[in-house]
């Protein structure tokens, strides 16, 4: 439905639900179940097996939900699809925010590099500054979806808290911004086999990153730079942050001093920056 907000032409039509189809690992576990299940019925005995397989197939999950960029659980974009002609293009992310100190300056620096980005928001914080969240979208960019809470046991959750998480940040983002997230990123990119059914059940996509380089941690920009362009190519999707950001030794964020030398990289490469909305959605 398109609507204004703030004086923007917006439109906030959310995504239908799509079908879920549980991942090869997933149909896989439910078949070591009921076989173990089976097993013990008709061969008591053999309880140590059953066990041994069910607990296997219990470790290669929980190895699957610590591997952010892993598709065991369910589909996961980890790179934007190849283009057959035009510019070589990646994807900026920008992660934990909006931060009232960081985000109005990094919306500076992209608008004077000429860079566009994907901001994944946390719900809670948008409520707290929702000037910003109508900023973002009017200096060009789009909102994504990273749960209300944050939470670090996100990974933990039910399905019910699950996607109750989720839906309300889905909603705060829809009518702060005027944009309806498409995509969601957990935190950490943490999750669980219940994210793959409940993303599909609010119209939502999981997406990650192909490149990281820890920018909450390290406070050195050039090192932050090269674990991001090492092997930097057409159709990366390069993981950053505004809200959390690390400090230089001079006591500035790490995204600000990143940005004009990351900026300078991508023009040298011949690489422009888009959404994950304008080459997914």
């Amino acid at each position: 439905m398109a609507a204004l907000s703030g004086g923007l032409a917006v439109n906030v039509r959310p995504a239908p639900p799509s079908r879920w189809t549980p991942s090869p690992l997933l149909r896989l576990s439910g078949v070591v179940h009921g076989a173990a299940v089976l097993g013990v019925v008709a061969v008591p005995s053999a309880w140590p097996w059953a066990l041994g397989a069910v607990a296997a197939n219990h470790a290669l999950i929980t190895t699957a939900s610590l591997l952010p960029r892993s598709s065991w659980l369910g589909a996961n974009i980890t790179h934007l699809p190849p283009r057959t002609a035009g510019a070589g293009r990646v994807a900026l992310t920008i992660d934990d925010g909006p931060d009232p100190e960081v985000t109005p300056r990094v919306l500076d620096q992209l608008d004077a590099l000429g860079l566009r980005a994907s901001f994944f928001l946390i719900g809670h914080r948008a409520q707290r500054h929702p000037a910003l969240c109508r900023e973002i979208v009017a200096r060009g960019h789009r909102v994504e979806n990273h749960g209300h809470s944050h939470s670090h046991a996100f990974s933990l959750f039910g399905p019910g808290r699950m996607r109750a998480d989720i839906a309300q940040a889905q909603a705060v983002l829809s009518d702060l911004s005027g944009q309806a997230p498409r995509f969601f990123r957990p935190t950490a990119g943490l999750r669980n086999p219940f994210l793959d059914p409940v993303l599909a059940g609010l119209g939502l996509r999981l997406a990650s990153w192909t490149r990281r380089g820890y920018d909450t941690r390290n406070p050195h920009a050039d090192t932050v730079l090269a674990r991001l362009t090492r092997g930097l190519g057409d159709g990366d999707i390069l993981l950053l942050h505004d809200g959390h950001a690390a400090r230089t030794t001079e006591g500035q964020p790490l995204l600000l001093a990143l940005l004009p030398v990351l900026a300078e990289r991508l023009q040298t490469q011949g690489l422009a920056t888009a959404t994950l909305h304008e080459e997914l959605d």
